[in-house]
């Protein structure tokens, strides 16, 4: 039996979502992606939460987002989250009784109110409504009825640390090189990365967040990714090029050492921009693990890699995010060890008596994962 979801509430918490098309068939065309994604903007602002990055892929999908630890918005904000999911025309109904009410009466109706936060803020209200409506788009536009999607959605809570989210966004933004589809994630239309480097403001401020203290932090760089999209150039924001590199050598540094953007900009006391959380991330994905900036340096294989692994050679985490790591979708809770035994105690009644602890190392992902442990221990086909 699958465990049962694990939330968190009274802070701010993250999750990995994933969800399979029925069948595993590969239904999702590039409109259906683009689709997916624009519905996923709308959702997501009017239920109060912040993309972290996403992927679409013909047959499945991969969300990492944060959820605020509450919701309690204005009336003036509701009216505003409403009309990203609804629109401000004729046709909105719910949004034109929401001003009626602030109005004439000075107040949104409490009612109404009430049903419209009782949809935001929650992981599950977000998945559950974001399939289907995608799903009622699908089945009309395909002339087409009954489900869409395998099975509820899995997902994985996620600690909010930058290393952390570091990786679990990584191994999101590499599914379609993982799947032999693109050498580079960035030539991948349909993800967070490639949005981000394709200059799109809310993709930037999603990956910004990781290094800027969570959702606080993510509000402090949303000008900064709006900013940068005019200020880097193609061969900055891709981490080409001798120059764009030898400006980021401190961040690099910063990464290889573990601490990423996040220790560079504790090092200079500010909040981190595009120019260096993008050259610390694209270290990240692709050190000595695929095409490395302008070097031209081959990745190996996914097969070489599984034979090292198997061998139990050490591979960089960039090698090792190139493989299918189920730790990532069904490890429940993903984060330090010390996170996880947190969670674990606080819902410890879900588990067996005979059990003394949460955390359990990451089977097959060696040195490169040493940092992170997940609540459930796989061992079958837990890297492939």
């Amino acid at each position: 039996m699958r465990t049962a979801r694990i939330k968190i509430k009274g802070r701010p918490a993250v999750y990995h979502c994933v969800s399979r098309i029925v069948g595993a068939q590969r239904l999702l065309d590039d409109l259906g992606k683009e689709t997916l994604v624009r519905l996923l903007r709308r959702l997501a602002t009017f239920c109060g939460l912040e993309v972290v990055t996403y992927c679409i892929m013909a047959n499945h999908f991969h969300v990492l987002v944060r959820v605020p630890a509450e919701q309690n918005p204005t009336d003036e904000e509701l009216i505003e989250r409403m009309e990203a999911l609804y629109g401000k025309g004729k046709q909105a109904g719910l949004v034109a009784l929401a001003r009626e009410g602030l109005r004439e009466r000075g107040r949104v109706d409490p009612d109404l109110r009430q049903r419209m936060l009782a949809r935001m803020g929650d992981v599950s209200e977000f998945m559950k409504e974001f399939k289907q409506r995608f799903s009622k788009w699908y089945n009309i536009r395909h002339q087409r009825f009954g489900t869409l999607w395998a099975e509820r959605f899995r997902s994985a809570l996620v600690e909010d640390r930058s290393r952390v989210l570091e990786t679990v966004s990584a191994y999101i933004d590499l599914n379609a090189v993982r799947a032999g589809l693109v050498e580079d994630p960035k030539d991948y239309r349909h993800c967070g990365y490639a949005a981000a480097v394709a200059g799109d403001a809310k993709a930037r401020s999603g990956l910004l967040s990781m290094y800027a203290g969570g959702s606080e932090g993510a509000s402090r760089c949303g000008s900064a990714a709006a900013g940068a999209t005019e200020a880097a150039g193609p061969a900055e924001s891709e981490g080409g090029g001798a120059r764009g590199q030898d400006a980021r050598a401190p961040v690099l540094a910063c990464a290889e050492a573990g601490a990423g953007a996040e220790g560079a900009r504790k090092e200079k006391g500010k909040a981190p921009d595009w120019k260096e959380v993008s050259a610390a991330y694209r270290r990240r994905l692709f050190v000595r693990g695929g095409v490395s900036g302008s070097s031209g340096k081959v990745a190996l294989s996914r097969q070489q890699i599984a034979r090292v692994l198997e061998k139990g050679g050490e591979l960089s985490l960039g090698e090792v995010l190139r493989l299918r790591i189920r730790h990532m979708t069904d490890g429940v809770v993903l984060g330090s060890k010390g996170f996880v035994d947190e969670v674990w105690l606080a819902h410890r009644e879900r588990f067996g008596a005979k059990r003394r602890s949460g955390a359990r190392r990451i089977r097959g992902g060696g040195a490169a994962l040493a940092e992170l442990t997940a609540l459930r221990d796989l061992r079958v086909r837990a890297v492939s």
